[in-house]
């Protein structure tokens, strides 16, 4: 009797092929959305926890100088106290036109060793402590930087992240020009009893506990938290075309139930049945969606790798690792979307009178009822969405919002249009016209989950199209603000960049040192940064908070400008006391913006940083100086010190890069908006042709009255038309409304920074016209369809009781 029934079950898909391909690749599509969106995130995670483990920052105790750097002599002053070390030199190093992070360890007592990658490669401890000693790199770095001879030979191992060289301590102070320098040391895990402690023997050093690795990670939560977000909403997006597909399924096949039930066929028996046809659909379309997931991941993974190098300077490997747990989570994601999409089926099977008739009209007229139901719960999620903001802060509150937002508004689309359809046809003239407006609205619950999923698709769209525009317009006018100078020079040592500085004083406009301390703001890493009283600042520093004569209390009271980061995270705004040392509290006179920085950042005049930490390296200036004179004195500062190129960068260099990983930053979510726009498309598509053979009689009376088939055919275009302007009306206010949310609540919670909204009218239009052809496209295949069904077909439907 069960394989009877499952057969039975089994024959309505090949009946109707078209809902089984819609079924399997709508579930695949949403699955794979999703799924690459956490293979991303999964492979992004793996890598900072490797960092994490093979620089020893997840389980070992730091100490570090609030000026930047320790001197050899305190580390050796600690080693003789019997405290068990190991140092580590970190700097940028440029190596074959490609800028990596050199870190120089104690090669004797760093606590992980890299080993190759070749078993047939072996090291004696010599050659890494004797010149020209080697330098260890993962195989994707090490490709980038075998172009040209190294000034020592590389050693692949795959147990350091992508981005670090590492050698000894001396070979990289001869690299790094950094002699006598240490920028942190490891505290070992086995201490001799009875030391003296740190504080005693070293006041000066700031002890940074053990965290699991998790300043790398809890910087970019925000980030993959996002992109989490915009994977829940394609999935959502795609389930709405399995959910259309199954209900109508289930439907279709409920004579098919009523039949199986008279022959003696347990309901029980049956429900199971059902439940291993969704599994083993489920399983075909998740296998489906893990490879299109592995695809899309493959393809957007190095630009989100740039952009997590170039925002946060997390080490992320730009190839993919296929994870056993990416699987099962694509799978389970899967499983979960086919329950969803058919539990509402099997509910109904159960409620289901052995004698019931099928009800297929039914299904797709809708009910009053039904409709009240969804108007209450839309206005319940919409409401709860602002309750749960009002009551809790953080990123989940907004997130929260969110969802309640594009899921109520969602749900109150079909009421909405149902309104506007009748309103229409109340004032219809001509018979023709009143048929049309009727005939769209009476099919609206079988064309509902499909023009949901659209008005998701166009209003993040829109969203996140305004977010992002906006984001750039802001984030080009702050790059004008912040990089006013026309010249960046690093010199190599203190001595060198004072040099420069006395060099540059007469044959430039000014000369203006970037010197900062590294510290904590806030219990978080930060830096502590230095200015001389210039116009640059006072001119073009981009304040969003300030008190009256900032500047002038700035550079004559000791005061403080801190960035909107630090403001927002600490709620420390003008007027408030912020500690910046142990003995050192000065007042918050202004708060600037700082978009892509993730840590706590203030500005003290030079003067008093330097009382504070007089220590800290004088080796980056700002050059002011005309626009047709920078060539020239590039030039003349290259020949006079020797300095490489890498050592001076002008304006346009800084702004260009700066764009670069802007640009890189937003490609995820620009894939995936196209991609959620290609699906909702494909929903309509897929409902058309679903619902095309329920359609025969409606449309043939109309045509026994005496349209043609070519004017049919031309009405159902102008029908999808028609509902696709009215969804992509109701969309631009959502969309609007969630560019807010993303600017305004979004952006603050993830970041620390609030962005202006601007409005993009253009932008609109362009997607207003992709949605219109997305309608046409969807409707032709219908209509050509209707517009060649024989006559003979259309007077079939008068010969059959309806």
């Amino acid at each position: 009797m069960r394989r009877m029934g499952l057969a039975a079950l089994l024959s309505h898909w090949r009946r109707q092929p078209l809902q089984l391909v819609t079924l399997v690749l709508g579930l695949a599509l949403a699955t794979g959305l999703w799924s690459a969106v956490q293979a991303i995130n999964g492979q992004a995670r793996a890598s900072y926890a490797q960092a994490a483990e093979q620089l020893g920052a997840n389980r070992l105790a730091n100490l570090s100088a609030p000026a930047g750097s320790i001197p050899v002599a305190q580390y050796v002053r600690l080693r003789r106290a019997g405290w068990q070390l190991s140092p580590v030199l970190e700097g940028r190093l440029r190596l074959n036109d490609t800028s990596v992070t050199l870190l120089g360890v104690d090669s004797l007592s760093y606590p992980v060793p890299p080993a190759p990658a070749s078993d047939r490669e072996t090291l004696e401890p010599v050659d890494i402590l004797t010149a020209p000693g080697r330098l260890f790199a993962h195989p994707e770095t090490a490709e980038n930087l075998s172009v040209a001879p190294l000034p020592a030979p590389l050693v692949v191992t795959a147990q350091l992240p992508v981005g670090i060289v590492l050698t000894d301590i001396a070979i990289a102070e001869k690299l790094l020009n950094k002699p006598g320098e240490i920028s942190r040391i490891l505290v070992l895990p086995d201490q001799p009893v009875g030391l003296a402690p740190l504080s005693d023997i070293a006041p000066d050093l700031i002890v940074t506990e053990p965290d699991g690795g998790a300043d790398i990670a809890r910087l970019t939560d925000s980030f993959h938290l996002n992109l989490t977000a915009f994977g829940l909403l394609s999935f959502a997006v795609g389930l709405f075309i399995v959910n259309g597909t199954v209900g109508l399924a289930f439907h279709q096949r409920r004579s098919m139930f009523r039949s199986l039930r008279a022959l003696g066929l347990p309901l029980g028996v049956l429900t199971q049945l059902l439940l291993v046809e969704l599994l083993v659909l489920a399983l075909l379309a998740g296998i489906l969606g893990l490879i299109i997931g592995y695809l899309v991941a493959a393809a957007l993974l190095p630009d989100v790798a740039a952009s997590l190098r170039g925002l946060y300077g997390a080490p992320v490997a730009g190839t993919l690792t296929l994870r056993p747990a990416w699987i099962a989570s694509g799978l389970a994601i899967a499983f979960l979307g086919a329950l969803i999409a058919g539990g509402q089926g099997v509910w109904h099977l159960h409620r289901l009178p052995i004698l019931a008739a099928p009800g297929l009209q039914s299904w797709l007229l809708g009910s009053a009822s039904r409709d009240r139901v969804q108007v209450l719960v839309g206005i319940g999620l919409v409401a709860a969405g602002f309750v749960i903001q009002w009551l809790a802060d953080g990123l989940i509150a907004g997130f929260a919002l969110l969802a309640g937002l594009m899921l109520g508004a969602a749900l109150l689309l079909p009421p909405i249009l149902g309104l506007v359809l009748g309103w229409f046809e109340r004032r219809a003239r001509g018979p023709v016209a009143q048929w049309v407006w009727a005939d769209l609205r009476s099919h609206m619950p079988g064309l509902s989950l499909a023009l949901m999923a659209l008005l998701l698709a166009l209003a993040t769209n829109v969203g996140v199209g305004t977010m992002v525009s906006s984001f750039r317009l802001t984030f080009t006018g702050w790059l004008d603000q912040r990089l006013a100078s026309e010249l960046y020079v690093t010199a190599r040592t203190d001595d060198e960049g004072e040099a420069i500085h006395q060099w540059l004083s007469s044959r430039s406009d000014a000369v203006l040192p970037i010197r900062y301390a590294e510290t904590r703001l806030a219990d978080l890493p930060g830096r502590i940064y230095g200015i001389a009283d210039h116009a640059t600042y006072r001119d073009h520093w981009p304040l969003i908070q300030a008190l009256p004569d900032v500047w002038d209390r700035l550079f004559a009271d000791r005061a403080v400008l801190i960035n909107e980061q630090l403001a927002r995270r600490a709620d420390l705004w003008p007027g408030d006391q912020i500690p910046l040392d142990a003995d050192w509290r000065a007042e918050v006179v202004g708060v600037y913006s700082d978009y892509g920085n993730p840590n706590g950042q203030a500005i003290v005049s030079l003067p008093a940083l330097l009382s504070h930490y007089p220590t800290v390296p004088n080796r980056q200036l700002g050059v002011r100086v005309a626009i047709d004179q920078t060539v020239r004195l590039i030039s003349e500062l290259r020949d006079a010190f020797d300095l490489p190129a890498s050592a001076i960068t002008d304006q346009a260099a800084i702004k260009a890069s700066s764009l670069g990983v802007f640009e890189k930053t937003f490609v995820v979510t620009g894939a995936l908006n196209v991609l959620t726009l290609g699906v909702a498309s494909f929903a309509i598509l897929t409902s058309l042709l679903t619902l095309w053979t329920l359609r025969l009689p409606q449309l043939a009376p109309v045509w026994a009255l005496g349209l043609t088939r070519r004017q049919l055919a031309r009405l159902e275009v102008l029908r999808s038309v028609a509902l696709t302007v009215m969804t992509a009306c109701l969309a631009l206010p959502l969309g609007l409304i969630l560019a807010w949310v993303l600017l305004a609540v979004i952006n603050v919670e993830a970041f620390g920074w609030r962005l202006p909204m601007y409005l993009f009218p253009l932008d609109w239009a362009r997607l207003a016209i992709l949605a219109l052809i997305a309608g046409v496209v969807a409707a032709v295949i219908p209509a050509r369809r209707l517009r060649n069904t024989p006559p003979a077909d259309m007077l079939k439907v008068f010969s059959n009781e309806r």
